[in-house]
């Protein structure tokens, strides 16, 4: 197995075993031979940060939701209403998968204990859609589509809105009963969202008169 491939077989098992075993539990050497390597020392040709790197490395694999976003720079002349629902329809793929619900059990049970390994999976993961938005928005306001605001605020409060979409579908499907279908949320939360950046007629040059 060649280069990329032994790689992501790495990160495969590396995934499993911290998400069954913690950060602590978890070994090279269990991780090595659920990849069915010879040698753990091989793990350090393609880690060689070792476990805390392996670690950031296995949880940003199962990010699926970045792909979306490796090329930002072709996205920041759509339509805010197309984005907004790029974005959305990203993370609720994300989190409607069942690997995500290991993932979400993985970052409760070792974000408080270590939050300094979370360091390079905050800085590649969130903030990474988190600055795309902050850019992305700026952009929507000199193009006239937005109003001018902190695009600081309004990158989080769209993140925000998420939230309860990835909650209801990771720790409490409860939140799904008699409620609205993703599809329903992620369309009323667009329309709200924009409603509230739209340029106001007085903006747009007209006084009224």
């Amino acid at each position: 197995m060649e280069g990329e491939d032994r790689r992501q077989q790495i990160l495969r098992a590396a995934f499993e075993e911290f998400s069954e075993k913690g950060f602590h539990g978890a070994t090279i050497k269990g991780i090595a031979e659920r990849a069915s390597l010879q040698s753990p020392a091989l793990i350090y040709w393609y880690f060689p940060g070792g476990k805390e790197e392996l670690f950031a490395s296995a949880v940003e694999s199962q990010l699926s939701f970045l792909q979306s976003f490796r090329d930002p720079e072709a996205l920041l002349d759509l339509p805010p209403d197309a984005l907004l629902r790029k974005v959305a329809d990203a993370y609720g793929e994300f989190v409607s998968r069942p690997v995500t619900i290991r993932l979400a059990r993985l970052l409760l049970g070792e974000a408080p204990r270590h939050p300094k390994l979370f360091d390079p999976v905050v800085a590649r993961g969130p903030m990474r859609v988190l600055r795309f938005l902050e850019t992305y928005l700026e952009r929507q306001v000199q193009l006239g589509r937005l109003r001018p605001h902190d695009v600081r605020a309004s990158a989080r409060a769209f993140l925000g809105m998420l939230f309860p979409m990835g909650l209801s579908h990771v720790l409490l499907p409860q939140l799904r009963e008699h409620g609205p279908t993703d599809e329903e949320y992620v369309a009323t939360m667009i329309e709200t969202f924009l409603d509230g950046l739209r340029p106001h007629p007085q903006e747009a040059g007209d006084d009224g008169d």
